[in-house]
């Protein structure tokens, strides 16, 4: 399968990639698997595929939660290093084109107006979800565990 195909597999579709990646034939060896279910258990018990119902929950709380993201895909491609590139690829492509907007989006918005993120700010955490969870069912595929990330959701 290549990259593309698997980003549409998982409906990941929007994702950008260059032509001499969007062809490339991926395999998984047990180094991607590994940093794969890492991240998958970071990702699914986060705020960042939990629903925040409207009345419950802070917004600067789940932004900085999605925020962290950043630091733990850090510390898992650090961990695992070259021998999980084709993991590097696919979450490297996620983090700069799906969680990187948003949290450039509201954090600047967070700095103006404090904790009070509001309806606008759930209403696009929803939608990052959506494709947060598509990116945990890739994750867990990658792993070659079972996707629990449905039964995970509060």
């Amino acid at each position: 399968m290549t990259l593309k195909d698997f980003f549409i597999k998982f409906d990941l579709k929007k994702l950008k990639i260059g032509f001499k990646f969007a062809g490339m034939e991926i395999t998984f060896i047990d180094s991607d698997k590994d940093a794969a279910w890492d991240m998958y258990i970071e990702l699914i018990t986060r705020v960042a595929v939990q629903k925040l119902p409207e009345d419950s929950g802070d917004e600067k709380t789940a932004l900085d939660s999605v925020y962290s993201l950043f630091a733990t895909t850090r510390t898992i491609l650090k961990q695992y290093g070259r021998s999980a590139q084709q993991f590097s690829k696919i979450a490297v492509i996620v983090l700069n084109q799906i969680i990187r907007p948003f949290t450039a989006k509201w954090h600047k918005i967070s700095l103006e107006e404090g904790n009070m993120l509001g309806a606008d700010f759930r209403n696009e955490l929803e939608s990052l979800q959506v494709d947060l969870l598509n990116y945990a069912r890739l994750l867990a595929t990658i792993a070659d565990v079972e996707d629990i990330s449905e039964i995970a959701i509060a």
